[in-house]
């Protein structure tokens, strides 16, 4: 065995394994109902996979353009138009990214020096701030505050946070891990507070066709004063039920999209090449994204009326495919250690809120994936119904 290998300085010291892959481990070692990681347990539909493989039938499996296969690119663009309102030009505008977290670290790369202030909102998705680590940053967080109709965004307290080294503010909605969506409230602030700065944002809406109960996904897209200085990203995996296919998107004026280009050419240069074809054929038809909220809303609720039979005090999603659930009335322990027991001793795992902040924060919350069959979410809540 080699003993003396050469030691590397870290440029990520206080970064290791993530919480999914602790998570999924022990659920796995315990035989443990797996509703930590965001992925589903069922399949896509076989449409697509058959778009893919008609597009590697027909030759096409050399390196496609740099910013994304035309085709898609338009489709994407055409999409965004139906839904928000906004004209992106799909050759200038659109660019496709090889999934979600790369197009955020591409974002972050392009357009934040070292020692530029970026604005995150916690809780909030981990590949944010280790990011702007490598980018050199100081990251600034605001913590969203919570009670019985869930978690708020505190905007006084992020306009306390704004000063003249800010260079990003970065939003997620609907929101990982809390299931929370910004609302048209929520946005006018937000462009008020931006407007007559160079403030860039990053608008993370993977989530984005996971909307319930009616409302409305409020787009940066659908804002002028946001989408002028927007990156947004979204994501086929989570759209289209293939989170392994790691396709995704960036929409941003052409201006700032030509910065992005640079640094996502020189990061993955392009994305495969018959998925993107397949994905473009599959857009013709805008009902599989159309249906999306119907789809899940009906696991949610199927979901929260097991929880209600439990001791879990149930907090409100509105978008995702997450619920999160204060535990209070079961234990005191913290969230992690929580979380641990009830894998190993419940059967069932689930994320502690308290790993999507920078600095520990302990909410007594935890967070359950429902983008699982049916049966697989009736197990689990059979096993939480004992505690």
């Amino acid at each position: 065995m080699q003993t003396n290998a050469i030691q590397i300085d870290s440029r990520l010291p206080q970064v290791g394994v993530t919480i999914f892959s602790v998570m999924s481990a022990l659920a796995q070692e315990k035989g443990a109902v797996n509703l930590g990681q965001g992925f589903p347990d069922f399949p896509c539909d076989p449409a697509l996979p058959q778009a893919v493989t008609e597009a590697m039938q027909a030759g096409r499996n050399q390196y496609p353009p740099m910013p994304g296969v035309a085709e898609l690119r338009t489709a994407i663009a055409a999409k965004i138009a139906r839904l928000y309102g906004r004209e992106y030009c799909a050759q200038q505008e659109i660019t496709v990214t090889a999934g979600a977290t790369q197009a955020i670290l591409s974002v972050i790369l392009c357009a934040v020096r070292a020692q530029d202030e970026v604005i995150i909102i916690e809780p909030a998705y981990d590949s944010y701030a280790p990011a702007l680590q490598l980018a050199g940053a100081v990251i600034k967080t605001v913590q969203m505050t919570v009670d019985a109709q869930g978690y708020h965004v505190p905007w006084d307290t992020v306009a306390h946070s704004i000063s003249a080294k800010t260079r990003m503010l970065i939003i997620n909605s609907p929101h990982n891990p809390t299931g929370s969506i910004l609302r048209a409230a929520d946005m006018q602030r937000l462009s008020d507070l931006l407007a007559g700065s160079d403030i860039l944002l990053l608008s993370d809406e993977v989530y984005e066709h996971m909307v319930y109960d009616g409302q409305a996904h409020e787009s940066a897209a659908r804002w002028p004063e946001l989408a002028r200085r927007a990156f947004i990203v979204s994501s086929f995996g989570k759209t289209y039920h293939v989170t392994g296919w790691k396709v995704g998107y960036v929409a941003a004026p052409a201006a700032l999209s030509a910065e992005f280009r640079k640094v996502h050419q020189y990061n993955v240069f392009t994305v495969n090449a018959p998925m993107q074809y397949g994905l473009a054929a599959y857009m013709a038809d805008p009902a599989p994204y159309l249906q999306l909220p119907a789809f899940y809303q009906r696991k949610r609720d199927l979901f929260r009326a097991g929880l209600a039979k439990t001791r879990f005090e149930i907090l409100p999603a509105d978008g995702t495919y997450f619920q999160c659930v204060k535990y209070s009335a079961i234990s005191d322990i913290l969230e992690l250690d929580f979380a641990k027991w009830l894998t190993t001793e419940i059967g069932v795992a689930a994320i502690p809120v308290s790993a999507f902040y920078q600095a520990p924060q302990e909410s007594g919350i935890v967070r359950f994936c429902f983008a699982k069959q049916d049966a697989t979410l009736e197990l689990a809540l059979e096993r939480l119904a004992r505690i």
